[in-house]
């Protein structure tokens, strides 16, 4: 319950994306091919959110996934799908700018 409180208030502790990706997070850019190709996160992959479901096999489940986009909205549907499809270490980046700072 606890542990709910503080998703649910932010007080959860923050992710430290950069140790995620240094440790071999697969960053998923879910945004369409021409949103990605306007500007991107060197090293990420573009899986249109729409398309996500049928190319999990370009994903390594052994290692975290970030998910991105451009303000966060389709990043957490592509969490939310990763999860069900049986991915345990899955991440919401948000927008894609944001998480590259």
């Amino acid at each position: 319950m606890l542990s709910f409180l503080k998703k649910l208030f932010g007080t959860a502790p923050a992710v430290d994306y950069t140790s995620l990706v240094n440790n071999g997070a697969q960053i998923v850019d879910v945004r369409s091919p021409g949103e990605y190709q306007s500007g991107h996160i060197k090293g990420s992959i573009n899986i249109p959110l729409q398309e996500l479901g049928n190319k999990l096999n370009m994903l390594d489940k052994s290692k975290p996934i970030i998910t991105c986009c451009a303000s966060g909205m389709r990043s957490a549907s592509a969490k939310s799908l990763l999860l069900q499809k049986g991915f345990s270490l899955v991440y919401n980046g948000g927008g894609w700018a944001s998480l590259q700072k």
